[in-house]
């Protein structure tokens, strides 16, 4: 495999077509500040691009010749400027200035907001520097103008609403286990891996400014984990342009929440950026009686060098209370779920509270050694500390009385991170190369401790039929050293990754056909193992551009996941699992762009994972027999019919079934979900006026775990929300209302003799006022 590898490499790299060149510039407003989304195109092509943060543009694999570009943006002039390509060099555009439209003030204010949906970028952590479209996979992303309109608050506020098959497992309070294709995805931060048995704690979205789902197992970012694809949150950084937002939120079940986000330059000559969000909320629960208080600090800086060289360092600070285990709810088998009240309560009033802290350092530095050769680096850090309490069913009988206990639970997360890549462009001939490469390193430890249990009820049981609340013992935990420090210091998960990526994405025909092949070796060490795991996986892509608003794409990629075991002969079982993914599809786009769609279908095995020896029932002896299959089609429209009109539609049918044919817990059959939000136009007497309506439909759904013969017989999944909204040039005023049909929504699993589920609120709302100085 790798000699077939590195000839393909070395055949496509030295072929030869027509050369192409590039154009850079920069756009600047009358006060000199750079103008970021300007929208740039190339006379009678399809080719174009909008302006970064810093007003800075690069495009790409043009053919030599002459071009006239057109600078436009909603509330300014727009503006031409002619320019010569040559071959294999990048061409310099001298900056352009645009000049403010006055009459058209609060047009940028209101239509500005409306084409937010449709994102054509990833961003710099994903390390990619090709246009979503033209990637050789599917990956969608949540704008920060999307979880604006839907209030969401976390990473489990319904934002997996808007990618197609996503579903959440359980509702958990303080961390998010989210799925995809059947596999559980890591949760990633600006480009690493924070992922954890327990956490990390669930993102804010005060600091986010867009997430991107990664589908399939992405051999650009990691291979060492599941093969569904991963989520990765990026935050907030500091921005040129001023900015100066403040909101204040409130709702049911004592909702209230207040946020802070300035940004802009803190010198004079613009070189040091500064941004600062905070956030304080308070909130009960349904059930009652779970007032909890979370906030939150972030404040970065940046520090520009020159135009080549920047350097940006953030903190994210999350003290958040919960009441972990509290949501859920016991009933015998006999009863059936959904056969207790939507608020019941399985805790005492009480219950004690879990304090969670958790931190995060990012640096990253970027340097242009040329236009066509660049580094970046970055260092992280994460501490997450939790003390506190969960909750369990000790027993329960068929007339209701339950014995409930509670166990301590201690974590400590502590992870090292450390990246660096280094990008180029060059042309061989006629064809041009897009090269990628670097390193991955990340430290991972975490301590956990619920060993220690303490009954609730004591004298007699808890009758979930008339349940009588009353004070719980107070339990003695013993914490009288760190949760580190406990059980000989041993950590109860440890991972070490050292990992080397390689990846030539080639062009052909002025880059309409794109050639990508990678390849990632993994050096991983994971706790309880006596060797390391050493893995190569490859990874080809290709991407053709049909007609300038239709691509396809097909794609290649491989994971592994660690594992150990003991044959019937004592031999060591260690090779990893396998996850092989093929995939393909096609990606349009319509109305000029402003609306993204993609249709793609996929195969994922899962090889050689270990199960029980079936000669020997009654040891713990394994062999390699385990066999996973998922497959599925996706589909994701995402972006605006009209100027008014925007949509975000997706469907995913997801199948997972072992060797047996048998069914595997932890997806949905069907998901679809839908999200419309219009805004009347300037013309219009409602000026101003927006409104939204949403759905999440599932169909055979299932948790974690399977009820007996592998069958799950939670019903289907319903859930309708909207908004309403209201904005002017500095406020914005908004109401969601969330479950307008006030179904009884839930989630759960079937464990034989009795039931657990955890229930979503009724109908239910929130208010948020939000004003930009």
């Amino acid at each position: 495999m790798k000699n077939i590898f590195l000839i393909l490499s070395f055949a496509v790299f030295f072929a030869s077509h027509a050369q192409t060149g590039s154009l850079k510039g920069k756009v600047i407003d009358s006060r000199n500040s750079a103008l970021p989304n300007v929208n740039i195109s190339i006379s009678h092509t399809s080719l174009g691009t909008p302006t970064d943060d810093s007003g800075n543009y690069l495009i790409q694999d043009l053919s030599p010749g002459s071009y006239t570009l057109t600078f436009s943006m909603i509330g300014y002039e727009t503006q031409t400027f002619s320019a010569t390509v040559v071959a294999n060099r990048t061409t310099s555009v001298p900056t352009i200035a645009l000049i403010e439209k006055n009459e058209q003030l609060n047009e940028v204010v209101v239509e500005g907001l409306q084409n937010k949906y449709v994102e054509n970028e990833p961003s710099t952590s994903l390390r990619l520097k090709t246009k979503l479209v033209e990637l050789p996979q599917n990956v969608q992303v949540i704008s920060a103008e999307i979880l604006q309109d839907q209030q969401a608050t976390s990473i489990m506020d319904g934002v997996i609403r808007n990618v197609s098959g996503v579903t959440m497992l359980e509702h958990w309070g303080h961390f998010a286990r989210i799925n995809m294709r059947g596999f559980r995805l890591p949760a990633f931060r600006n480009g690493i891996n924070v992922q954890d048995s327990w956490g990390p704690l669930s993102e804010d979205m005060n600091t986010v400014e867009r997430i991107e789902f990664v589908k399939g197992p992405a051999g650009f970012m990691m291979s060492a984990g599941e093969p569904g694809g991963f989520y990765n949150v990026v935050t907030k950084k500091p921005t040129e342009q001023f900015i100066a937002n403040a909101s204040f939120s409130a709702g049911s079940f004592d909702f209230y929440r207040g946020t802070v986000d300035v940004s802009g330059k803190l010198s004079e000559n613009g070189k040091l950026l500064g941004r600062f969000n905070a956030m304080l909320q308070t909130s009960d629960s349904h059930r009652g009686n779970e007032d909890v208080t979370r906030y939150g600090i972030a404040p970065s800086l940046t520090y520009k060098f020159s135009d080549r060289t920047s350097v940006t360092a953030e903190m994210n600070l999350q003290q958040a209370e919960s009441y972990i285990g509290s949501a859920y709810i016991f009933a015998p088998s006999s009863a059936g779920f959904a056969s207790l009240d939507r608020d019941f309560k399985f805790t005492n009033n009480d219950y004690p509270v879990t304090d969670i802290q958790e931190v995060t350092f990012f640096a990253n530095l970027k340097h242009e050694f040329s236009d066509n050769w660049s580094v970046e680096g970055q260092l992280g850090y994460l501490r997450y500390d939790q003390v506190g309490n969960s909750t369990w069913l000790l027993s329960l009988e068929e007339n209701g009385d339950a014995y409930r206990y509670v166990s301590k639970w201690d974590a400590l997360s502590l992870g090292k991170y450390a990246q660096v890549y280094l990008y180029g462009n060059l042309n061989t001939g006629g064809v041009s190369h897009k090269i990628m490469g670097g390193f991955d390193y990340s430290d991972k430890k975490y301590w956990a401790d619920w060993f220690e249990t303490s009954v609730v009820d004591t004298t007699a049981p808890f009758n979930i039929f008339n349940p009588v609340y009353g004070d719980s013992p107070e339990p003695v935990f013993n914490r009288s050293s760190s949760v580190q420090y406990r059980n000989g210091g041993t950590p109860y998960g440890a991972s070490t990754v050292r990992a080397y990526y390689a990846q030539d994405e080639i062009g052909f025909i002025d880059n309409h056909v794109r050639l990508t092949l990678a390849g990632r070796y993994t050096n991983l060490y994971t706790i309880g193992k006596t060797e390391t795991d050493d893995v190569f996986t490859p990874r080809v892509g290709l991407s053709v551009d049909i007609i300038p608003s239709l691509t396809a794409y097909a794609l290649y990629d491989q994971s592994f996941l660690p594992q150990s075991g003991v044959s019937s002969s004592g031999e060591l079982l260690n090779d990893p699992v396998e996850g092989k993914d093929i995939e393909g599809g096609v990606k349009a786009n319509f109305f000029d762009g402003r609306l993204r769609t993609s249709l793609g279908v996929y195969k994922i095995n899962k090889n050689k994972i270990l199960v029980g020896d079936p000669a020997f029932p009654n040891d713990n002896f394994s062999i390699y027999s385990g066999e996973i299959e998922s497959k599925g089609i996706e589909f994701d429209a995402q972006g605006q019919i009209t100027p008014e009109l925007n949509i975000i539609l997706n469907y995913a049918n997801t199948n997972v079934k072992d060797k047996s044919g048998s069914l595997v817990a932890g997806h949905s059959k069907h998901v679809t979900n839908g999200w419309l939000n219009y805004n009347f136009s300037e013309a219009s007497a409602l000026s101003g006026f927006g409104t939204s309506l949403g759905y999440q439909y599932q169909v055979d759904r299932s948790t974690w775990a399977w009820a007996a013969d592998n069958q799950s017989n939670l019903p289907n999944y319903f859930r309708l929300d909207g908004a309403l909204s209201w904005r002017n040039d500095h406020f914005r005023v908004q109401l969601n209302i969330n479950n307008i049909l006030d179904e009884y929504l839930y989630s759960g699993s079937d464990y034989g003799t009795y039931l657990y589920w955890q229930s979503e609120p009724g109908i239910n709302g929130r208010v948020t006022v939000a004003y930009t100085f």
